[in-house]
Parts: C-alpha cells; structure tokens; sequence
C-alpha cells in the first residue's frame, strides 16, 4: 500500500476505541442475557467481530503489525451491489439439528396432539408415532425461534446456523416465489449475513494452549422453561 493510501495514526487509535467500546457493550450483553439466544448478545457479538477486524486491517496498514483476534467468519461474500436505498428486504435462515433424542421428540409432539384433539372433543390419530410426523407436529405448533431456544427440551441438538438479510428494490408479488424459494438468491444483494457453528468452539479447543490467541466466541447456556403448547 502507498504511503498516501495509508490510514493516518489517528485513524487506527480511534479503530482502537471502537474495539474498547464494543468489548465493554458485549461484556454489559453477556451480563445482562436473557437466555441462549439472547439477540442483544448476538448483536454486540458481531459488532465486537466488526469493530476488531477493521482495526486489525488499519493497524496492519499502517504499522505493519497484526493482532492475535481471530474472529470466526463464514466465506467472504461478493461486494454488495443491490439498490442502494432497498424498499424490501427477505430474511433467509437456515438452522441444522440432529434429533439426539426420538424418543423426547416423540412424547412432546403426543403431549401437543393429545391436547389438541382433547379440546376438540375427539381422540387423537397416531400422527405424533413417527420421527417426521413428530416433527410436523411440533414445528407447526411452535415458532421456529421458540424451538431454537427451547431444542434440548424436544429432543433435539443444535448445528450450524445462518441468516443474510437481502436486498430488493420491490416486494415480490404474494406466492410468486413459494415452488422455489431458495433458487434466486444473489450473494450481491445480500446486506449482512451472521453465523452460528460449533466449528468456533472446536478451534478455541485446538488452539487453547496458545495463550497468544484470542477468539470472540459466544458461551452456551442451558435455558429450560415449562411446555407451552400454545403460540
């Protein structure tokens, strides 16, 4: 880089700042969680990640030195090149489970079925005795979110998860895109992407004994609350 390309000292302290300000703001995040999915945690998280890479790349350029943050990060997506003021955004989220426990899921979606032709005054059909009848029956009477926050509790095991907010300059006409909803995705119309994998706590394992090395990596917490079969 050239020298009058170069950010200025005064630049790479105030990147500095910035990094103190966001450590402060997630540790006051982290302090004051509500539970395992807290969105206010994962939001300092990201900007702490955000506030600690640019003042890597600033102190790198101007002094030629680099810090020991390692922020855990997904595959670089393209330079952002949809409409600059965006009338509509779509959320895309993909969260990954294995089913730890058949057995748990099994005996939750027949509590909800049970309930449910209870009130209806009629008997219950075996539609919760299968794994994915199980499953049918529990994400159609839970919120995505809630069963996020609540997986141990229906026998499952959280992976890996996503979510990119992306761009668009006009809503899309209603069902125009259902049969295939996931087909047309620009990665330059994605505005930000987060993400969520245990990868990021196998690499502080490996790397535990290198006092040098320092991740952003966010501490999971068991939250356990009573069976709500209602939305």
């Amino acid at each position: 880089m050239s020298d009058a390309a170069q950010p200025t000292a005064a630049e790479v302290r105030a990147a500095a700042e910035a990094v103190k300000t966001a450590l402060d703001r997630h540790l006051a995040a982290v302090e004051r969680r509500s539970g395992e999915d807290d969105p206010a945690v994962f939001e300092a998280f990201n900007q702490l990640a955000a506030a600690a890479e640019v003042y890597d790349e600033l102190l790198y350029d101007r002094y030629d030195e680099v810090t020991p943050f390692e922020i855990p990060g997904s595959e670089e997506l393209p330079p952002y090149a949809g409409p600059e003021e965006p009338n509509a955004i779509s959320v895309l989220i993909r969260r990954d489970y294995a089913v730890a426990e058949p057995q748990r899921l099994l005996a939750q979606a027949q509590r909800v079925e049970a309930a449910e032709y209870e009130a209806a005054g009629g008997l219950a059909e075996d539609a919760a005795g299968t794994v994915p009848g199980a499953l049918g029956i529990l994400f159609g009477e839970f919120e995505p979110d809630e069963i996020a926050s609540r997986h141990k509790e229906f026998g499952l095991e959280e992976g890996d998860s996503t979510l990119w907010v992306t761009a668009a300059d006009e809503t899309p006409e209603a069902g125009e895109w259902l049969e295939a909803p996931f087909d047309h995705i620009d990665p330059q119309s994605v505005v930000c992407r987060f993400d969520v994998s245990a990868v990021f706590d196998d690499d502080v394992s490996d790397e535990g004994d290198e006092e040098d090395d320092l991740e952003f990596v966010e501490d999971e917490e068991e939250v356990l609350e009573p069976l709500d079969t209602e939305k």
